[in-house]
């Protein structure tokens, strides 16, 4: 059995972005102050997105729990292939609530942070692919873990998120632009 703390881990992902920017900062020579606050929103993001789906949600004696590799337990690994199947399979309206709308929801700041952060990801279809692939990324990555479970209805509702996210970011968008051609010169 393998148990992964979740403040280590926190502490751990902190380090590992912190050495990526430094690469970065020493191959360009320079930091870019305020492109490096942008950048923290997708840290932010991403080490929510990490105590929300790996760690558990209940808490003993006011502490997140360890996430826990079973090694014995490992395969076969615990997979939902089909979609829909399980989404209304919830003993209570709260764990429909937890799961459903909270898959969707972690998932909003991704879609509205995603195309902030890297302008390149100016299109639906761009971020709505980054998101997949983030939530995919997180699915794959739980799979060792057998007190978690790969769902591909997370990665519906994950990407659901995203594309809610991102419609906040081009309404925003759109009213901003609206608002600066009303006020131009006449």
């Amino acid at each position: 059995m393998i148990e992964i703390p979740f403040v280590p881990a926190e502490i751990a992902f902190a380090v590992l972005w912190l050495m990526l920017r430094i690469a970065v900062w020493l191959r360009q020579k320079r930091i870019d102050w305020e492109r490096e606050v942008i950048l923290l929103l997708m840290y932010v993001n991403l080490a929510v997105l990490l105590r929300l789906t790996f760690f558990p949600m209940a808490r003993v004696d006011g502490r997140v729990q360890p996430l826990v590799m079973y090694t014995a337990a490992l395969f076969p690994f615990r997979i939902n292939w089909v979609p829909l199947v399980r989404l209304l399979d919830y003993a209570s309206k709260r764990d429909f609530l937890l799961n459903v709308v909270g898959n969707a929801a972690m998932f909003i700041p991704s879609g509205m942070i995603l195309p902030v952060v890297y302008p390149r990801l100016d299109r639906f279809w761009k971020v709505l692919l980054a998101g997949a692939g983030l939530s995919l990324t997180i699915e794959l990555l739980q799979l060792p873990f057998s007190v978690r479970a790969s769902d591909v209805d997370d990665l519906l509702l994950n990407t659901l998120g995203v594309i809610l996210g991102y419609g906040v970011y081009a309404a925003v968008r759109r009213r901003k632009q609206h608002s600066k051609r009303s006020s131009g010169p006449p």
